[in-house]
């Protein structure tokens, strides 16, 4: 098997660091086969051939991420169902959902939380795997990523609302009942295309990733600010977290600031990048 492994890598090393090959040779091998790494190396033998082996690595030579090949991923310990459709979850947005479980070991009377912009439902599904007592709705734009977040939440055995909306419709709203509110909205400045790997410029939704150079922060400004308007019958303070463009962190600070939040702060991910802001709203 470890010859199989080293074929694999070193047909997708003129495209990969060595590192990352050997970790998809072993994906495809684990997936094809339907054994584990341990399994294997511990003397499991494979009793059948992988099925289309040189399509798969074609695709990766193309740059095609290998988990749009597969169709999943498993990400902060959940099986996630990936489409074109959606953007393939991150390590720094996990960091963002362990970043509301501290918030909710302080605060125990959350609720009601709204994921916006929940493209596969990741981040709706883990929080409330974590915390299946909350009330969890995930909205997005996209009819087709809602369609995948709904089938995530069966796949992963969790009841969530999933719902078609546009965060920028004048008839937006109803956002009253709850506490805490979740967003890892497009922050990719066009400007920064050039510096990016191909599989993610030709095969991840653009929507999903990009705003203009011109107004970087219009996601961040339109979600504060409808949370800024909540109606005075509002009966729970509001807690609002970002994942955010490392760039523009001082300025997603002053925007929270500028329209009265509180309590404001900012945590670095693991590279030490300041990557998640949150803020409180009366």
């Amino acid at each position: 098997m470890k010859e199989l492994v080293d074929h694999i890598t070193a047909q997708l090393l003129p495209c990969y660091p060595e590192d990352e090959a050997r970790s998809m040779a072993w994906w495809i091998v684990e997936e094809s086969t339907g054994l584990t790494r341990a399994q294997i190396l511990t003397g499991c033998k494979i009793t059948k051939n992988i099925l289309n082996l040189q399509e798969i690595i074609n695709r990766l030579l193309h740059f095609e991420p290998i988990q749009y090949i597969f169709g999943h991923t498993l990400w902060a310990g959940l099986d996630i169902k990936l489409t074109h459709a959606t953007l393939i979850p991150r390590p720094e947005t996990a960091e963002l959902v362990e970043q509301i479980d501290r918030f909710a070991q302080k605060e125990k009377s959350t609720t009601h939380v709204l994921d916006i912009g929940t493209g596969s439902g990741c981040i709706a599904i883990a929080i409330k795997k974590r915390h299946p007592e909350w009330h969890v709705t995930g909205i997005d734009i996209s009819t087709e990523a809602i369609a995948v977040a709904k089938e995530n939440a069966i796949r992963n055995n969790v009841d969530i609302e999933f719902h078609v909306a546009d965060i920028f419709s004048d008839e937006i709203g109803g956002f009253e009942s709850f506490d805490v509110v979740v967003s890892n909205p497009p922050y990719i400045c066009e400007s920064e295309k050039a510096s990016m790997r191909q599989n993610v410029l030709n095969y991840e939704p653009a929507a999903a990733l990009f705003v203009p150079d011109s107004d970087p922060l219009r996601f961040y400004r339109r979600i504060a600010s409808l949370f800024a308007n909540r109606k005075s019958g509002s009966t729970h303070p509001l807690s609002l977290f970002f994942e955010i463009n490392e760039a523009y962190s001082a300025e997603v600070v002053a925007l929270l600031k500028d329209l009265n939040y509180t309590d404001i702060q900012i945590t670095k991910d693991i590279y030490g990048k300041p990557r998640i802001i949150e803020g409180r709203m009366a």
